[in-house]
């Protein structure tokens, strides 16, 4: 199931997405963990699981000062690479035409970001990391009980808006590292 070294294609199929302070920034961390972020979301579950057509599926977020990023990334075999590319078109149109999450995606996820938050306080590098991050880049350092507020405060309507904002219409931007022959190789 796993390619040999130089016998891999690294994907990453991204768009633009909101800056690190944007007030949507909670949904679209749920609507991230949804889609990628763990081995019950979306991405892992149809990718992997299901077809088994890569050895790592997730997605990630960047918020920056004045813009950031949503991607998706696929460790895979060559020959696999183009239906990969298909299938991560393919779940971000589903979130567009779903208009969102369904209720226990967005518990789901909502759960997880809590827990995964409750796991790092035992780390103090990640709980210094939390906070040194948040300080420099939003010039706040929101509690752990304040951020669990603002990821339960997380609605339906909340994660919908910001797939309309960020996916919905979006460019989206294909890099394939690999060996593959020529840059029409994705065109399509």
């Amino acid at each position: 199931m796993f390619p040999r070294p130089g016998e891999q294609a690294h994907l990453v199929l991204g768009m633009r997405s909101l800056p690190r302070d944007d007030p949507d920034r909670y949904a679209l961390s749920v609507l991230n963990q949804a889609l990628g972020g763990g081995m019950s979301s979306r991405l892992f579950q149809e990718v992997r699981e299901k077809r088994g057509l890569a050895y790592s599926v997730y997605s990630y977020r960047q918020g920056f000062a004045e813009t950031g990023s949503l991607a998706a990334y696929a460790g895979t075999a060559p020959h696999q690479a183009h239906d990969v590319v298909k299938l991560l078109h393919a779940e971000f149109d589903r979130l567009v035409a779903d208009g969102g999450l369904p209720a226990d995606e967005l518990d789901r996820a909502k759960g997880a970001i809590k827990g995964s938050l409750a796991l790092s306080l035992e780390s103090p590098g990640a709980r210094m990391n939390r906070i040194g991050r948040a300080e420099v880049t939003l010039g706040e350092v929101p509690t752990v009980d304040e951020v669990i507020q603002r990821v339960d405060a997380v609605e339906a309507d909340d994660v919908a808006r910001v797939v309309e904002r960020v996916v919905a219409g979006a460019p989206r931007t294909l890099v394939a590292v690999g060996p593959f022959d020529d840059a029409e190789t994705f065109a399509a």
